[in-house]
């Protein structure tokens, strides 16, 4: 596929500010779709010409309300068109946006508001309103709160609270008035400006604000676009965290650049139908999701008949064997070859049609680490599933795997234009135009995290393999050692046990320890579905975790994963021993995961030090009872008498 004729070329002549690419596009594919949204059932459509109009009004409605150059402007709701130009607004202005996460509670985004020093939000809906009214006393910088739904805001009399509609009204006046204003404002736009304010997820302390420039995402857009041949008339579902390094890199910086449409769903119960509806050409998910994905299929799968089910099984074999080299245009057997394509007809298509995938030309996979397993899943079926490898710091751009160059364990070489190194503690460094301006307000953190010739300390582990492939052993501050000297690398393990459907979560332990201990997060949705079809009542999560049946499961899973473990010489000493299920699901609400998912590993080990040291001292059970956060702001407690139970373990070197 070759770029569209209108679409410029990789040059230096091209635009280096997102609101000078945005008048690029309105002035090259102006009738051409640049946002979509669903809407009541209805999918709506706005071109680029129309994109570049409502910025400019938004744009001119801010500085009515004396947003200016150096401003911050907070940007909190699901993913919608006037919030991705509310970011183009700002920059317009030479602003900054500062996307928070939507499910924060209230209290959590006092300290970006307060640490971002924000003068103005727009937000989605009276949900979010209600939280900064809530905390808005906290925040003295905070002027204005506009909103794009009004819904249920009608007897709001805040005179600091205005409804989009209005601001745009009152911008267009004053674009008719002074009809060079957006113009001279863009001219006075510099590359170097920072575009954007994204807070890291705070894994180990308090999020930290990265200033990235202009410059740098759109080189790292431009990065991506070259190796992956991205072209105009593609189009991709937005549905992640506005606030997610990995959501502004695809949905808007690379959109920029490249021109291609994006798309919003209606909400986020909706995604799977309105990516069905779409079928985009790019998508963009972390791993967790990819997880999900597979997990409903396998229980699909299991309340299927015994000739679907017989199927389906028999012909994932024959991809498992197959489908990978198929993809890549690797030579593979002819009844292989033949079985696969019947394969593809009865089983793959329709699959991939019931995930949306199938007008994919690409999809990627990055946040977090990828079990070798699932994504070996995903690439078998024939969906060109690629690891990326990058930071909030480094705009998520530092590996990507080429097609045809595909390893299950690694992240692929070093971008366009980007510079990695491994330091001798093993600490992969990274250097090129897409690293951070500064952490804002933090310059001691800035120094520390940038040396004296300019490389980033990315904080991970890893090593080149003979290909120059970068392979990820885990974060550099998690991976220890057993007592007797083995590696230990919980991420790893984790995400191997991740790949049974019936896991959702899994944190290990080891570290100076003589043995590997897990907690297990159960997925209701797939151990409740196994357990209704097996008769088993159960009142709720708790109740479920604490089933000797669905310990079993686990307990199965788990030694598999132990098989495996023991056919790797580097990783055969780090099996699991013994392990429990944890009585509630780990939840950012709590502060046990961060706002992306990732585990506070840390802060779990002390949370729940109690059963840490049961899993170590042979106690066959132990009692806890926790303090939960509901998502209206109440507290409650949850008990349970947890079962601890030991796991059958295998000599290295068997299978």
């Amino acid at each position: 596929m070759v770029a569209a004729p209108e679409a410029p070329a990789m040059g230096a002549s091209l635009p280096d500010t997102f609101p000078r690419l945005l008048l690029q596009h309105a002035r090259v594919r102006g009738d051409r779709p640049a946002m979509r949204e669903k809407d009541l059932g209805i999918w709506q459509s706005w071109n680029w010409a129309q994109v570049a109009d409502e910025v400019a009004a938004m744009a001119c409605g801010l500085a009515e309300l004396g947003f200016k150059r150096g401003d911050r402007l907070a940007i909190i709701g699901d993913n919608r068109p006037r919030l991705y130009w509310a970011m183009c607004a700002a920059q317009t202005l030479g602003g900054i946006p500062v996307p928070l996460y939507q499910d924060a509670v209230a209290q959590e985004m006092v300290f970006v508001l307060q640490d971002a020093d924000i003068k103005i939000a727009i937000v989605e809906d009276q949900e979010q309103v209600d939280k900064l009214l809530e905390v808005r006393d906290q925040c003295p910088a905070l002027q204005h709160i506009l909103y794009d739904e009004p819904r249920g805001l009608r007897h709001y009399t805040q005179t600091f609270l205005h409804g989009l509609d209005e601001v745009l009204a009152m911008g267009r006046i004053h674009n008719k008035n002074q009809p060079d204003f957006i113009d001279q404002e863009i001219a006075l736009g510099k590359t170097d400006d920072v575009s954007v304010i994204l807070y890291t997820s705070g894994t180990t302390g308090k999020p930290k604000g990265v200033c990235q420039s202009h410059h740098a995402f759109i080189a790292a857009a431009r990065g991506g676009i070259e190796v992956d041949r991205l072209v105009a008339d593609g189009n991709i579902l937005s549905y992640l965290p506005m606030a997610w390094v990995g959501d502004h890199l695809f949905s808007y910086a690379q959109a920029m650049v490249a021109g291609f449409t994006v798309n919003c769903p209606e909400s986020g119960e909706t995604v799977m139908i309105d990516m069905r509806e779409i079928g985009p050409s790019y998508y963009f998910a972390p791993p967790r999701v990819f997880e999900n994905l597979l997990t409903q299929v396998m229980i699909r799968m299991e309340d299927a008949g015994h000739i679907k089910r017989s199927m389906f099984h028999f012909f994932m074999a024959v991809a498992k064997r197959c489908g990978a080299e198929i993809l890549d245009g690797k030579p593979v057997g002819f009844k292989d070859g033949l079985l696969y394509a019947l394969g593809n007809l009865l089983v793959f298509g329709p699959l991939r049609n019931v995930l949306g995938m199938s007008r994919i030309r690409v999809a990627y996979t990055a946040g977090a680490a990828i079990g070798p397993d699932l994504f070996k899943f995903y690439r078998s079926i024939g969906v060109n599933l690629k690891q990326f490898y990058g930071q909030t710091e480094t705009c998520a751009a530092v590996c990507l795997q080429p097609d045809s160059q595909i390893k299950f364990d690694s992240v692929g070489p070093p971008m366009p234009n980007v510079e990695v190194k491994i330091a001798a503690s093993g600490e992969i460094l990274v250097n090129g135009p897409m690293l951070l301006k500064e952490y804002y307000k933090r310059p001691d953190a800035t120094a520390e995290s940038i040396d004296a010739d300019g490389y980033f300390h990315t904080g991970d582990a890893g090593f080149f393999d003979n290909d120059g492939h970068l392979k990820i052993i885990d974060r550099a501050k998690d991976v220890g050692k057993l007592a007797g000297g083995a590696m230990f690398a919980p991420n790893y393990l984790e995400n191997k046990l991740k790949f049974f459907p019936h896991i959702k979560e899994a944190v290990c332990f080891g570290h100076d320890r003589d043995m590997v201990c897990a907690f297990i997060n159960i997925d209701i949705g797939a151990v409740g579905n196994w357990a209704e079809r097996r008769g088993i009542a159960y009142a709720g999560y708790t109740d479920l975790t604490a089933k000797p049946e669905v310990y079993s499961l686990i307990q199965e899973c788990i030694e598999q994963v132990n098989a495996d473990l023991a056919a790797d010489a580097m990783v055969a000493d780090t099996q699991v021993h013994r392990f429990l299920i944890l009585h509630k699901e780990l939840d950012p609400d709590d502060d046990e995961l961060t706002r992306t998912r990732k585990v506070r590993r840390g802060f779990v080990a002390e949370k729940y030090a109690v059963l840490v040291e049961a899993l170590y001292t042979g106690k066959t059970s132990q009692f806890i009872e926790t303090l939960v956060r509901f998502e209206d702001g109440r507290t409650g407690n949850v008990s349970a008498d947890l079962q601890i139970r030991e796991l059958k373990t295998f000599a290295k070197g068997a299978a």
